[in-house]
């Protein structure tokens, strides 16, 4: 058997009506995806308008790519930088202290490349409070990084990420545990 690209049909995911999904797209492309806008305000207030769930002190850098923004959450004083893609055809949800690092991605959707029609595979991604995405790195459908683990520069996680645990290559793997020094964080505090 063979692929067959033709018979390809995902008209069961609906992820909005066309009238919302166009304005976003316009919207997506006019204040997020443009370099020349760096206001994170502007771009939170956007968000929220088409029904993002955001907490406070979100710093959305320029050049980020979000797919539909009422399939988001994050939480509070999370870091999106540059060139981000969140192709969320499912729902993402980024907990708080969160860091993503210029042009990560976060994929919701894949195809199952078992079947001669190369179906449609939606998944959710979440990313628990604590947790650092590396640059040129990439979280694959269905996975949760769980709390304060962190993903390296250009890895990929497939699997799910364990808490306090630092991740690299491709297919991510545990590579050491991620120690977060209390004592320094406090004094850098007062």
């Amino acid at each position: 058997m063979k692929t067959d690209l033709s018979k390809y049909n995902n008209s069961w995911y609906q992820p909005g009506g066309r009238l919302k999904i166009l304005l976003w797209y316009l919207t997506n492309v006019l204040f997020f995806q443009n370099s020349l806008n760096p206001s994170s305000e502007l771009k939170v207030a956007l968000l929220k308008l088409f029904g993002a769930k955001i907490g406070e002190g979100v710093v959305i850098k320029p050049g980020v790519n979000i797919k539909y923004p009422w399939k988001l959450e994050i939480g509070n004083h999370t870091w999106i930088g540059e060139k981000v893609w969140i192709d969320n055809l499912g729902e993402v949800k980024i907990g708080s202290n969160v860091c993503i690092s210029q042009g990560a991605m976060l994929l919701c959707g894949n195809h199952n490349y078992k079947k001669l029609t190369f179906d449609l595979i939606v998944q959710n991604i979440t990313l628990e409070d604590g947790v650092w995405i590396g640059a040129q790195s990439v979280v694959c459908p269905g996975v949760i990084c769980k709390s304060h683990s962190i993903l390296s520069v250009s890895s990929v996680a497939n699997k799910n990420l364990e808490a306090y645990k630092v991740y690299q290559g491709n297919p991510a793997v545990k590579v050491r545990p991620r120690i977060v020094d209390e004592i320094a964080t406090s004094a850098n505090a007062s």
